[in-house]
């Protein structure tokens, strides 16, 4: 990967965070554990991993990197909630929503203006995720979509936050899972359920792995990313998704899912190409 040029081992970064990302749910609901239990545990692993992992992280956030880490935080810990209270799938398709949000945002928060390729691409993949979960989204579970709403618009201030600091990345990580594992730190605490030895291997690699090594290789990718193209590089987690939730708890997406799977992958690809070529820069 170190032969590549610089714009595309970024985007290659975003992409293999993304996959990690998309272990998320099906790991989620395989513990036994409870929301508060699961966002404390994994976020307090997490910290702990890129803690060690990232020297430059082991100092105190600034005013803006902390309004990053708490955007960041303020996502974990509303994915976990959503995810046990509604469909890992709608969890997923709902939390990204973020492209959206950083298209309205990115303007006036980083004076960075889409190009006319990010503007076409965002309604390609709009289309791919209502495709998705076209045969799987409900109008039950009020709360657990309502909540992954809200962590798309919480994710999408995450990437611009993390646009904004760029040498601060790893401060963010670091201060944006520590803050959700101490605030979710005491209700954890007062749940009666028990961790078994399952519980706690899937705990250690959802921070471990699923948190700690893919907001690392996230951080590091977005320094040289657009914010919208970083957003919409990552909307391949929900694609990955289901493959997990169907191989590990059973879930199995439709023919719609599928259809809009390989939209998402195929205008992802499409993206990352172009990304790769001198021209892309005046796209």
């Amino acid at each position: 990967m170190g032969s590549l040029p610089i714009t595309v081992r970024s985007r290659l970064l975003i992409l293999i965070a993304a996959l990690l990302w998309s272990t998320g749910g099906a790991g989620i609901k395989l513990s036994s554990l409870d929301a508060w239990q699961v966002a404390s545990g994994r976020s307090l692993i997490a910290a702990l991993v890129l803690g060690l992992a990232l020297p430059s992280a082991r100092r105190l956030p600034t005013w803006r990197t902390f309004g990053a880490a708490a955007a960041s935080a303020a996502t974990m810990v509303l994915f976990v909630q959503s995810t046990k209270l509604t469909t890992a799938a709608n969890a997923i398709f709902l939390q990204s929503t973020a492209p959206l949000y950083v298209l309205l945002l990115s303007p006036w928060l980083l004076r960075e203006h889409p190009s006319r390729g990010e503007r076409l691409a965002v309604p390609v993949f709009v289309l791919g995720m209502g495709l998705f979960f076209l045969d799987q989204l409900s109008a039950g579970q009020l709360l657990g979509n309502v909540l992954a709403l809200v962590s798309g618009l919480m994710f999408a201030l995450t990437i611009l936050g993390l646009r904004a600091a760029q040498d601060d990345n790893p401060v963010v990580l670091v201060w944006g899972n520590l803050l959700a594992g101490l605030a979710t730190l005491p209700l954890a605490l007062g749940s009666a359920s028990r961790p078994g030895a399952l519980d706690i291997g899937i705990l250690v690699f959802l921070g471990a792995v699923q948190i700690g090594l893919s907001y690392a290789l996230f951080g590091r990718g977005v320094r040289h990313t657009p914010a919208l193209e970083a957003s919409l590089l990552v909307l391949v987690e929900p694609v990955l998704n289901p493959v997990w939730a169907l191989l590990l708890v059973g879930e199995r997406p439709g023919v719609w899912s599928m259809v809009g799977g390989a939209v998402i992958l195929g205008a992802t690809a499409w993206r990352t190409v172009q990304a790769s070529r001198p021209a892309a820069a005046e796209a």
